[in-house]
């Protein structure tokens, strides 16, 4: 059977440079990996098929003969022989980022074969769980501890986790003899392959229970309730999540815990719009009191306090009260309460409210000009700049 050109396999012209053809082939190598391809049979010989060309392409002698002479030129080239589907990944490790278990392996592939054999010595690890808790703003700015109730599954009592009956244990699996691992042997030009998978019977384990527990059969664990402190620090936004270590679901037969992830979310407030770590808040006043100025009484985070209102004082501007907003998360100081002017113009007025403005309608003082708007203009715009500056 005519072999295949190892410049059509790696997909490279004949004029490709060294970097071209390692990028080539990482790529492909990456592609038809088995275990992306589970089963696949033709993506594991176009894997295998990628690692011949570039053992020859790859180096500069075995290509020179390559392109002098083809296939017949490296015909008694003496190739490395590969035990394991893995293995080509440690021969090249200058383009997979380093020996096999680091690199861009584990990236890709999730360090499989680390998982598989802190599972045989600790169980099935349990998965994570997310919860939502909702708070005030009041409780933001302040922090907050709270307490949750999370179901979820807890420890068996009964065998304290280990699945099997009190009194018994666990014996070593009979399909792979307590590795947990199932091997798949084939042989090529390159050597026998071995394509490593997990045991099906002990789901990795290596060991399975003979008398399983009759009050969780045989898991290790049984769906609960638990009631969960959070301690909320101050600042936080939504969003934003508390990771609570082993507070999660119980691993099966012993298996570590998952983690509990806890996600913030924030009460809309009956007067306040957040800003960052700066509050709003939206204060109507009447004309004469825009016009006099006068003390008005504002709520805050805290409580309640008291607001000066210059006379003169137009609709949209923005005063600033400084240090009244949220504590800035992981640092010093807080934010601010920002408040926007509002002019409350009335809709119903008496016969003598009506006779009083149009008296003070004949007056120019009460009579915009174009001057005093732009001016005016001109000051709201600032105000607003500097307050969010």
């Amino acid at each position: 059977m005519t072999k295949k050109d190892y410049y059509e396999i790696l997909g490279v012209s004949r004029s490709a440079t060294t970097d071209e053809i390692k990028k080539a082939y990482r790529k492909l190598a990456l592609q038809h990996h088995p275990d992306r391809n589970p089963g696949n049979k033709q993506a594991e010989d176009r894997f295998k098929e990628a690692a011949e060309a570039y053992e020859v392409l790859g180096d500069s002698e075995k290509r020179q003969r390559y392109d002098r002479f083809g296939h017949e030129g490296v015909r008694g080239t003496n190739f490395r022989e590969f035990t394991d589907v893995n293995d080509i990944f440690s021969a090249f490790g200058d383009i997979f980022g380093g020996s096999f278990g680091g690199g861009i392996f584990d990236e890709v592939f999730g360090g499989s074969r680390t998982r598989r054999r802190s599972a045989r010595q600790e169980g099935t690890p349990g998965s994570d769980l997310r919860v939502t808790l909702k708070l005030t703003l009041e409780e933001i700015a302040t922090g907050a501890e709270k307490k949750i109730k999370v179901r979820r599954q807890k420890p068996c009592d009964t065998c304290r986790g280990s699945g099997a009956q009190p009194g018994t244990g666990k014996t070593t699996c009979p399909e792979c003899n307590g590795t947990g691992e199932l091997r798949q042997v084939s042989r090529s030009v390159f050597g026998q392959f071995v394509n490593i998978v997990t045991c099906a019977y002990c789901g990795g384990e290596g060991r399975v229970v003979k008398n399983p527990c009759t009050t969780c059969g045989g898991e290790g664990r049984i769906q609960g309730e638990s009631t969960i402190k959070v301690t909320v620090p101050a600042g936080v936004s939504e969003g934003n999540y508390i990771p609570l270590r082993g507070q999660g679901n119980a691993g099966r037969r012993g298996g570590e815990a998952g983690n509990l992830l806890v996600m913030i979310e924030e009460k809309p407030h009956e007067h306040f719009q957040r800003n960052g770590d700066d509050i709003v808040y939206d204060l109507w006043i009447g004309f004469p009191v825009a016009a006099l100025g006068g003390e008005v009484q504002i709520p805050t985070l805290t409580g309640k306090a008291k607001l000066t209102i210059d006379p003169g004082t137009p609709a949209g501007r923005t005063l600033r009260m400084r240090d009244r907003g949220v504590p800035h998360l992981n640092g010093h100081g807080r934010g601010d309460q920002l408040i926007r002017i509002n002019v409350w113009v009335p809709t119903r007025l008496s016969g003598r409210e009506k006779e009083l403005l149009n008296e003070l309608s004949a007056s120019q003082n009460l009579i915009p000009n174009e001057e005093d708007i732009r001016g005016s203009s001109r000051t709201v715009f600032d105000k607003v700049r500097d307050a969010f500056s």
